[in-house]
């Protein structure tokens, strides 16, 4: 009769320890009881992204080997804060741009310097709103729904009014001399705008803009990207009758809006979804919506310039991992319940942010790439205007403004 060895029940007990120990910690993080994820006690809704499979994407994207972004310029260094759109009067001074802070600015040249042109809110006060370069930190968000976040800008080109999409105020405009600006549209069906965008107004008056999500406001925007949601509008404001009518609905994060020369359409951005994509306002295509490009990163604005062509603002890359998780949602319930910085999980399936910005025709065909690979102009990028040879590009994540000669 063989005798049992005392060792080999030892070790077998541990390594069933071992299995149960493992286990009993996976079910701690995917439980999370203490919220200590960045999820928090968020109730976390995940769904599959509707997006291009990266491969293909990165196969035909054409890339600039020489990262000619890098040697744009950095303007005005912390004194604008996080400069999301750039827009030029009808007189053509500027630029003009909303800051964290909850004002909206312009530059009145080096003598004057920058001048607070409007505020969204009678709330504003600088005791409460005005952090400083801390503007673009998390100190801003206890503060920010109070305070406003100017997103998009636009000049009527005919009045001279500047309106403006703000993240929680909605749609507001003001006169020429600036001030304290007039909400025009603050609820659509009854239920309030959670998160404006941006705007771009039609030859007839009319308003284009966006409402990002119906779930989560801009402090909460990264729930939009994690969970894949699709709670976006595309709205219509008619100022004459001063309604406001849905366009699109089921959006993953509709952020630029930009009509076309002709405005026989307009292109917008799905953020989530990494994609370019149409909408025909005329022609026998009136009211059908294509796909456009998709890109290689994460889209912001989107801008026309003098040429018919539109500049598109892009926070690069993608990677295979993140793929992977946008194509598994229980994935994503797990991964992102683990208790570290978001900004951690981010690099580990290797999420470098750094700025690309890319130039379209009409057709969707890429005209140029510019890249800034090591992130030494922009690490995020918000918006791309092309203005008498040089291009000016903002950022809602940084404090200065970039230009760059071009072409």
């Amino acid at each position: 009769m063989e005798k049992r060895n005392p060792l080999k029940d030892i070790e077998a007990l541990l390594q069933q320890q071992c299995i149960l120990l493992v286990i009993l910690l996976l079910g701690f993080v995917i439980m999370d009881p203490f919220h200590l994820g960045p999820l928090g006690s968020h109730e976390f809704r995940p769904v599959k992204h509707d997006i291009a499979p990266y491969g293909h994407v990165m196969e035909d994207w054409p890339r600039d080997n020489r990262s000619r972004l890098e040697r744009g310029k950095l303007e005005f260094v912390d004194e604008v804060f996080g400069p999301e759109s750039l827009e030029f009067d009808i007189f053509g001074r500027g630029p003009y741009t909303g800051l964290a802070d909850g004002r909206i600015v312009r530059w009145m040249g080096d003598t004057v310097g920058w001048e607070t042109f409007a505020l969204v809110t009678a709330n504003w006060s600088e005791k409460l709103c005005a952090k400083g370069i801390d503007s673009t930190t998390s100190k801003q968000w206890e503060v920010e729904q109070r305070c406003g976040r100017p997103l998009g800008l636009r000049f009527h080109k005919e009045t001279g009014d500047l309106y403006i999409a703000d993240a929680y105020y909605g749609l507001l405009v003001v006169g020429p001399e600036g001030g304290l600006a007039t909400p025009l549209v603050t609820h659509v069906q009854g239920k309030p705008i959670l998160f404006a965008n941006d705007l771009d107004i039609h030859k007839n008056g009319s308003i284009f803009f966006t409402d990002t999500s119906k779930r989560y406001n801009r402090v909460n925007h990264f729930f939009i990207l994690l969970e894949g949601e699709s709670t976006g509008r595309l709205l219509r404001y008619d100022p004459p009758t001063r309604t406001t009518h849905l366009v699109l609905d089921g959006l993953a994060f509709p952020n630029g809006v930009q009509l076309s020369g002709d405005q026989s359409f307009l292109l917008f951005t799905e953020t989530t979804n990494c994609r370019l994509m149409k909408y025909w306002i005329e022609g026998p295509e009136t009211g059908n919506v294509e796909l456009v490009a998709n890109l290689p990163g994460f889209p912001d604005n989107v801008r026309l310039n003098e040429r018919g062509q539109f500049w598109v603002a892009i926070d690069c890359c993608r990677t295979p991992a993140q793929e992977v998780l946008s194509n598994n949602p229980w994935l994503r319930s797990v991964y992102f319940k683990f208790p570290v910085k978001l900004s951690f999980l981010a690099r580990l399936i290797g999420m470098k942010m750094y700025t690309v910005i890319s130039l379209f025709n009409e057709k969707g065909e890429i005209l140029e790439v510019l890249e800034d690979r090591k992130g030494l102009v922009m690490k995020l990028v918000s918006e791309v205007r092309e203005v008498k040879g040089k291009l000016w590009i903002g950022t809602v994540a940084h404090n200065h403004i970039a230009t760059l000669s071009y072409p």
